[in-house]
């Protein structure tokens, strides 16, 4: 995919917008005759509602509606039964904010408790096998483990984390008729007006759902949830527009989480380090009423070349709200524990890690049996050592001091799946030789709208400023949910799709124009540049876009297009790969970890815009850090109420968490997986980072630390 714009390290197109105030969020549109919604919240994880009182509620100046039969609603959960602490038991509708805010807390309710099971710990909890991920075996893993020259077995604990990105979420809804607009913060705009339209039992196509701009979401916002079905429910109630937004402590109960997860990693090598046995086995929390799971089995089963490997993953229900993916969702999870077990195993060994992986590398996905369509680890390792200084790290821990500080240096290897979706995108030129190229995708922060104008605008042969990006827009072609490292693969894929058709139209009509001078020209010679056809020997005979609407007497021209993986992943396996390198100190005396310094190179095909690209690297290794030794959700298990619902209790990386991280990236393409050559960046860049983290801990201290955040009183 040759171009001029792809390559360009170009700021974000809407940079200006959001630093002016701008642009416009969900929760910022005002259409007329605005109401406030807020939702009351049960604070029981299970049993009913006995009795509920809102007299005083209604009569509070501004209250208009209080609303508390949700029988009417398909909701994921049952609407009379409690399934969570939290759990939606009433809306309260207001002139004001402020007036609905006080009404939600004058009312009072009062339950039919059931015994709750909010610990996935606890014994009495139920084990299921993951639907979705059904035992796996190959070769006889516990035989040759058992008989291996060198073992690991180790145990992993990680607790749950929530979603913290600074725009809560937030949805206004306004009903004209029967048709239904939403302004909702949503990572999936036409997901969620399917799931509105199931919910309220109105056609989908009566729904439309607007988001051209989101605050952060990282997995927060790909479905949508109860306040969004419960604003479109209060406004066809009050028969006018109505606004939800959820507090930040609200945010903790009525979204998602990443679930807590206990892994067992076991490993069984030769003397040369060829590791001969694998063993996995991984257990995460649900909700009673959903079955959640993520992609924990993963790694395990194909990142290094283990002839014998066995995996086994388990469902915990509990009385929770259903878990969600945050970034990364389960491979972040089980590469902490895999690299941890594989540092554990370089140590015992003697071998350097890097070198042990080097040892390891595999010629094919062994899970599958498939060819890599591009797999550049060995440049990750290479380029991360050499930038990182990885040579200065010393084998024995404890062997670099600071004054009273511990030095340590760690690395991890970090991967994830290429995934591409099918998606539909439209493009248009109009007389004035501008493009706009829209599909119903979304941006949460990655520079969506930059990126896929970068594809777009070489796919036409248009400079970049005369090429617009549309998006957020549920009435626009399909696009799968802005999530899983799909965007730019999928999308971009889509738009290169629809654009190379738009060009191929006018290159047609031009050929066959008697007025053209590319009249009779081979189409095949025709090329574009700056929105100019030129063909013949040096580029002689040239015509535009604008002449050749303006001849047909056309306002613009446009073209349609659907692109998909197809059978891709039955004939390859396209991962992303990297190599994270981490330094750190410790405090012996205090327990405390500080990040030193940080650097990641990454295998991730094509690389659109290189700034864009650099920014989600440094945004996953900062979620990263806050996983390894910040972020825990803590709850309380008599009532399932979550403790540190809040930015002053759950802790997040700022800036001092974060003083010198770097990435690069290998210069590559993967023309195998998709038309433009890229892999997803977005999930990989988290990925790793926490075990590397930890091995730069165990590389200080010689403490192998296996649980989640790391916390002070493990190392005193």
């Amino acid at each position: 995919m040759a171009g001029e714009v792809v390559g360009q390290a170009l700021s974000r197109v809407d940079a200006r917008l959001k630093v002016t105030g701008a642009a416009t969020y969900a929760a910022e549109h005002r259409p007329e005759g605005l109401l406030h919604g807020v939702i009351v919240n049960a604070t029981a994880a299970r049993g009913t509602v006995s009795a509920i009182a809102v007299d005083a509620a209604r009569a509070h100046p501004g209250v208009l509606h209080v609303l508390t039969d949700f029988s009417s609603l398909r909701l994921a959960h049952s609407s009379t039964e409690l399934a969570f602490h939290g759990q939606p038991i009433a809306v309260v509708v207001a002139t004001t904010a402020e007036a609905a805010a006080h009404g939600a807390s004058l009312v009072e309710a009062a339950y039919d408790r059931q015994p709750a099971l909010t610990d996935f710990d606890d014994p009495r909890a139920v084990s299921v096998t993951a639907p979705s991920n059904p035992d796996y075996s190959r070769g006889d893993p516990d035989g040759v483990f058992g008989s291996a020259h060198t073992t690991v077995d180790l145990e992993f604990a990680i607790g749950r984390e929530n979603h913290n990105p600074i725009e809560l979420p937030s949805t206004v809804a306004r009903w004209e008729g029967d048709k239904l607009t939403l302004w909702d913060k949503s990572q999936w705009v036409q997901g969620a007006a399917r799931t509105v339209a199931g919910a309220l039992g109105v056609p989908e196509q009566d729904v439309r759902v607007h988001c051209e701009y989101v605050g952060g979401g990282f997995g927060s916002a790909i479905r949508a949830y109860d306040h969004v079905v419960l604003a479109a429910f209060a406004a066809r109630r009050a028969g006018r527009p109505v606004k939800v937004v959820l507090s930040r402590r609200q945010f903790y109960y009525g979204t998602g989480y990443r679930p807590a997860s206990r892994q067992r990693l076991a490993l069984g090598a030769g003397t040369t380090g060829r590791i001969e046995s694998l063993i996995y086995e991984v257990r995460t929390e649900t909700s009673r009423y959903e079955q959640y799971e993520e992609g924990l089995t993963d790694l395990p089963k194909f990142l290094y070349g283990v002839p014998h490997t066995r995996t086994g993953y388990r469902l915990t229900a509990i009385d929770t709200q259903s878990p969600a993916s945050m970034r990364g969702p389960g491979v972040v999870s089980s590469a902490f524990a895999l690299e941890t077990a594989v540092d554990q195993l370089a140590h015992d060994l003697g071998v350097d890690p890097v070198e042990l992986r080097l040892r390891n590398e595999p010629t094919r996905d062994e899970a599958t049996g498939l060819p890599f369509s591009t797999r550049r680890l060995r440049e990750c390792y290479d380029l991360g050592a050499r930038r990182f200084g990885w040579a200065r790290r010393g084998s024995a821990p404890g062997g670099r001091t600071e004054g009273d500080l511990l030095i340590g240096m760690g690395m991890a290897t970090a991967s994830y799946h290429n995934n591409r979706r099918q998606v539909g995108s439209r493009a248009r030129v109009d007389a004035d030789g501008t493009a706009t190229v829209a599909t119903a995708t979304s941006d949460m922060g990655p520079g969506t709208t930059t990126s896929v104008m970068q594809v777009a605008a070489d796919a036409l042969g248009l400079p970049a400023r005369q090429v617009t990006f549309r998006l957020g827009d549920s009435a626009y072609p399909l696009a799968p949910p802005h999530a899983g490292a799909t965007t730019m693969a999928s999308v971009g894929s889509a738009a290169h799709t629809s654009c190379t058709a738009l060009r191929n139209k006018f290159i047609a009509m031009a050929v066959a124009d008697p007025a053209s001078p590319l009249h009779r020209a081979d189409p095949a010679t025709v090329t574009v540049r700056d929105g100019r056809l030129n063909s013949g020997e040096n580029g002689a005979a040239a015509d535009s876009y604008r002449e050749i609407l303006d001849r047909a007497g056309l306002p613009g021209l446009e073209a349609t297009a659907t692109w998909g993986p197809g059978d891709t992943d039955t004939r390859i396996s396209s991962y992303g790969y990297g190599a994270v390198f981490a330094e750190v100190s410790v405090d012996p005396l205090l327990g405390l970890v500080r990040i030193r310094r940080m650097f990641a190179a990454y295998d991730v095909g094509r690389v659109i815009s290189p700034k864009l690209a650099h920014s989600q690297a440094i945004g996953g290794m900062v979620g990263g850090i806050g996983m390894a030794l910040l972020e825990g959700t803590v709850t309380d298990h008599r009532d399932g109420r979550i403790v540190n619902a809040s930015l002053a209790d759950y802790l997040v990386p700022v800036n001092a968490d974060v003083p010198e991280l770097d990435a690069a990236f290998i210069d590559t393409e993967d023309p195998l997986a998709d038309p433009i050559g890229v892999k997803g960046l977005g999930e990989i860049t988290i990925v790793g980072v926490p075990a590397a983290i930890g091995n730069a801990v165990f590389n200080a201290t010689g403490k192998r630390l296996t649980d989640l955040p790391i916390r002070l009183e493990a190392l005193l």
